[in-house]
């Protein structure tokens, strides 16, 4: 992931900040490039590796390469990668795929007098552009075994059906010396160094092994039975299969439910299985068996260039943290395009007649392709619409549920979102997240009892989950069970050292306690952590000010200021402890500042008025109770202030006797 970071680095810089539409314009304009070079990459997988006379590779099969790149373009399985920004990984490692391919063929850029060399310094090449891919993406390492078939089966002319018979039934020894001569273990030797040390390369950048996932995001890797590991991880292979075949069922997440396990050999999701293999091994067996050798090898191209880069998605390897997922499968639709637009060319050599009925059909299977890519294009434009759609799809997954839920929860309809968490803690009785979210919102509407059995449930399935222990902490605080409360903060702290909100509620906590020393302490660390922390600072400057340490107070709402200088409720506070302290020209400066920022603040006015009534400034202390007045009819305290200030003007307006 380095390579599309620093391609991230450089649209940001190009785009002048976070504009997200230089972003998606990227985005297409790299699928765009894909999708041309696949009608080269195409051509020499269909057509064979053929030059002119100015060493520049002839496309044999141009039709048949358009289509499948036109194919490509448009399959609806992209959406995915192109729409969403983090799929800028797929299409560069796609990028790298491709230049890797077609540099490692410029390889055997043959003139009349190189009939059997080949150029070592374009599969060096090949091998750079292979690590730049894998940079993007681990898949493109799979690069190497693209190349290695193009060259057994292109390039050597190895008919792998006669290979394998002479190599089990023990008759006509292999020539090695015409494969020597070739210069193919030469080339095999060199791309098999070149990808451990790839991999090797992986290994120290990134760690000893790969990520640890959980049973929910691919519940089949943790099944115990190997024959149900198998089965399941089967089926996870005709799911991606159905979405190349039929890329209506798109959803941006898979895991947590959405596929529910094959635990028994009677589930009639097995048909799929089955379909899937028989499908597979009639397309094998045409790969190898068929009398035509260009049918032979493009056939079996296309099944690598449909296989090979799937395969570290399949699980043998290691396990991989999702159940299916449509960006895995970017380079995979491009050897199921190959295999669709050659049976495509086939039918249409074979069965001449039946040419224009299989011609309206190819364009209107491109028709619906473009339309559901703008429908689904249109559904990633905001997330409340991808969560949505997501539900038709998976309504069985917990986390398209609890993004739902998160989704209304932000656009303020909590009644809608307690549903749908509701819900996916329903479905998954585990799932910490949706629990946390849902006990916040009950929290806020005051049904604290249920909130803190949530809460509570939370951290007792995952101990360490710190935003849960402070949220239960609060609730805590609530009930009036500080010592419980206290508890939980401090478990948060443990588990989340660097923690400034958990340090801030902790001081309320205190601070209700009267524990006022401790309070401070509590936000002193809370604003270490995070300098900006608004609420710990003036919560350290009023409490300094209802304890008459009025000096402190001052020094700590200067030091805040320094750091915060527009925040109107620091200066408010600050305002107030100079007022006291007599200070009332600067108070009164500060005063005004805040309202300047929030001239709609009732206890701004209400305190500015009781400022001016102290400093003997009573006209215009008359002016802001009435202001206050004004726009908090109720303001506590104001009210009489301001009928003492009245009595007070009217008695000066009484004449002197």
């Amino acid at each position: 992931m380095m390579l599309p970071s620093s391609f991230s680095v450089l649209n940001y810089l190009l785009a002048g900040g976070l504009h997200p539409v230089g972003f998606h314009v990227l985005n297409i304009i790299l699928h765009a490039v894909i999708s041309a070079l696949m009608i080269d990459m195409f051509a020499i997988l269909i057509g064979g590796l053929a030059h002119d006379e100015n060493g520049r590779i002839l496309n044999n099969a141009p039709k048949t390469s358009l289509l499948a790149a036109l194919l490509f373009a448009a399959h609806p399985v992209h959406t995915e990668s192109v729409a969403g920004i983090v799929g800028r990984a797929d299409l560069l490692c796609a990028l790298f795929f491709q230049l890797s391919f077609l540099t490692y063929c410029k390889a055997f850029n043959r003139g009349s007098d190189r009939d059997d060399r080949f150029s070592v310094q374009w599969v060096v090449v090949s091998l750079l552009l292979c690590a730049a891919a894998m940079l993007c993406k681990e898949q493109g390492i799979t690069v190497l075994g693209v190349n290695a078939a193009f060259d057994v089966l292109l390039i050597c002319n190895v008919n792998v059906y006669e290979l394998s018979q002479r190599l089990l039934l023990r008759k006509n020894p292999l020539n090695v010396s015409e494969i020597l001569r070739t210069g193919l273990l030469t080339r095999l030797a060199l791309m098999g160094l070149g990808g451990l040390s790839m991999l090797y390369a992986r290994w120290r950048i990134m760690g000893t092994g790969p990520p640890a996932f959980t049973e929910v995001d691919n519940p089949a890797s943790f099944a115990e039975n190997i024959f149900l590991r198998i089965v399941n991880y089967n089926y996870y292979y005709s799911l991606n299969a159905w979405l190349l075949l039929c890329p209506w069922w798109l959803c941006f997440d898979w895991s947590m439910g959405c596929v529910p396990l094959i635990k028994s050999a009677t589930d009639w999701r097995m048909v799929w299985l089955l379909l899937l293999w028989c499908i597979l091994i009639g397309l094998i067996s045409q790969a190898l068996c068929s009398q035509d050798s260009q049918r032979r090898r493009t056939l079996t191209l296309g099944l690598v260039l449909l296989v090979v880069p799937f395969l570290p998605a399949c699980n043998i390897f290691f396990r991989v943290g999702f159940v299916v997922a449509e960006r895995v499968l970017y380079l995979s639709s491009a050897g199921y395009c190959l295999l669709l637009a050659y049976s495509v060319g086939h039918c249409c050599c074979r069965w001449s007649k039946y040419r224009k009925p299989l011609c309206v059909s190819v364009l209107g299977l491109l028709c619906v392709y473009v339309a559901r890519c703008a429908l689904r294009s249109h559904q990633w434009r905001s997330e409340q619409s991808l969560f949505t759609n997501a539900l038709s799809v998976c309504p069985l997954n917990a986390k398209v549920h609890y993004n739902v839920g998160k989704n209304l929860a932000d656009r303020g309809n909590s009644t809608a979102a307690i549903a749908y968490y509701r819900e996916a803690v329903s479905l998954h009785p585990t799932y910490v997240h949706a629990m946390n979210n849902l006990g916040n919102i009950l929290k806020e509407r005051n049904e604290l009892i249920e909130a803190e059995h949530l809460l509570s449930k939370a951290v007792s399935i995952q101990p360490d989950f710190a935003a849960a222990w402070m949220n239960l902490g609060i609730v805590q605080n609530s009930l009036q069970r500080f010592e419980a409360a206290e508890k939980s903060y401090w478990n948060a702290i443990r588990f989340r050292k660097k923690y400034p909100d958990c340090y801030y509620n902790l001081g309320r906590l205190y601070a209700d306690l009267n524990r006022n020393v401790d309070a401070l302490n509590a936000w002193r660390n809370a604003t270490v952590l995070k300098p900006d922390h608004s609420l710990a600072w003036n919560n350290m400057v009023i409490l300094l000010d209802n304890t008459g340490n009025l000096g402190q107070a001052e020094l700590i709402g200067r030091e805040a200021l320094k750091l915060l200088p527009n925040d109107h409720t620091i200066m408010f506070s600050l305002a107030n402890v100079l007022g006291k302290s007599q200070k009332y020209k600067e108070s009164e400066g500060f005063f005004l500042h805040a309202l300047r920022i929030n001239p709609n603040s009732a206890s701004c006015h209400g305190n500015l008025a009781v400022l001016y009534h102290r400093w003997g400034k009573l006209e215009l202390a008359k002016k802001h109770y009435e202001l206050s007045l004004k726009l908090d009819p109720e303001a506590p305290g104001t009210r009489d202030n301001y009928k003492m200030l009245r009595r007070k003007l009217d008695q000066l307006k009484q004449p002197t006797p």
